[in-house]
């Protein structure tokens, strides 16, 4: 399949720090949230083989927090991103790929008495990372695919809220669509 696709996904997506380590067991380090994204990207088949890259951005709000007197202290996450290469294998009109490339996400420490006037701080960062992944996408039509992925990525540990060494790295399962744009006068047909 050559040309330009874009849709949109959902899923679950897992969120890691080491922060229950670093605060002493009192802030929860994982937090599970919905996932909702778009992709776009491009792919070149040749014969068997698929080639491509794409870009995606998800909103992703995981968070935890814990309480101590009036003060609740809190880390979340809000997006993440990535720009990606895409390898793939095509069988009949399914596609098994991998996937790799760099990945952005923002983290934001707080803390506020009763959950609302702001108190000890608040920073936020937007980390760059790592990510690998994989998936297979089939086509239901000449223009519309369906797919299942997994994408893990790495945003090693920096200094955050006067904390040094705060880790993250993330988990996501999305299912989603895709449309496939026309390259010329007609549309593209999915091959795989």
């Amino acid at each position: 399949m050559d040309g330009l696709h874009g849709g949109f996904s959902a899923g679950l997506g897992l969120a890691n720090t080491n922060l229950r380590a670093l605060s002493g067991g009192a802030l929860p380090g994982s937090a599970t949230a919905p996932v909702f994204g778009l992709q776009l990207g491009y792919n070149h088949q040749i014969n068997s083989l698929v080639l491509g890259v794409e870009a995606d951005a998800f909103l992703f709000r995981a968070s935890r927090f814990f309480d101590q007197g009036p003060t609740r202290t809190r880390w979340q996450t809000s997006w993440d991103a990535s720009i990606r290469a895409r390898l793939g294998y095509a069988v009949d009109r399914t596609l098994l790929y991998v996937t790799g490339g760099v990945s952005f996400a923002d983290m934001r420490i707080f803390a506020a008495n009763n959950g609302v006037i702001p108190v000890g701080g608040d920073e936020r960062q937007t980390r760059v990372g790592w990510t690998v992944g994989a998936g297979a996408e089939h086509a239901f039509t000449p223009n519309w695919t369906g797919r299942i992925a997994y994408q893990y990525a790495n945003y090693g540990s920096r200094t955050l809220f006067g904390v040094p060494g705060v880790r993250l790295d993330t988990h996501k399962v999305t299912v989603g669509v895709n449309y496939l744009f026309s390259t010329g006068p007609s549309a593209v047909v999915a091959r795989y």
